[in-house]
């Protein structure tokens, strides 16, 4: 299998950190949780790895299953040194995240549920003009801080 991040001295802060583009499509999230492998290790924070690809996972199926977008841009950045910062970028605006409970019966509907129950915390920013976004970023975020 091979890496999707180069070789390179990791910066220990900085947002978005590794950033790339990929089809808004379900296979996606295979990769989306290869680029948190790759970026948490390269920081040496692995104990948080199964957390944060599910959440890569989520967030994916979310753009997916709630926008029309062809391609996504997928995030994993350091905010600061005791935070870790997974997000999915679309370029739907209008389509903003709502934290519901799904019924019984139903099949879907608790992606944002499960992350609001595992990220330490989690929201989405616009991007573009106030009056005009062209997009937005939903994120979440993880304490450095955990059970190593």
């Amino acid at each position: 299998m091979t890496s999707l991040i180069t070789l390179v001295q990791p910066a220990p802060t900085g947002y978005p950190a590794y950033s790339l583009t990929f089809p808004c499509e379900p296979s996606t999230a295979e990769t989306g949780r290869k680029l948190v492998r790759d970026a948490l290790g390269v920081w040496h924070l692995e104990h948080l790895t199964d957390v944060a690809a599910l959440i890569m996972s989520e967030l994916i199926a979310n753009a997916v299953t709630h926008t029309s977008c062809r391609s996504i841009r997928l995030t994993v950045g350091r905010p600061s040194a005791t935070r870790v910062r997974v997000g999915v970028v679309d370029r739907a605006p209008a389509r903003l995240p709502v934290l519901s409970r799904a019924g019984e019966d139903e099949e879907s509907g608790r992606g944002l549920l499960l992350i609001d129950g595992i990220a330490d915390r989690w929201g989405y920013d616009l991007h573009g003009p106030h009056r005009r976004p062209w997009g937005k970023a939903v994120w979440a975020e993880l304490s450095v801080q955990g059970d190593q």
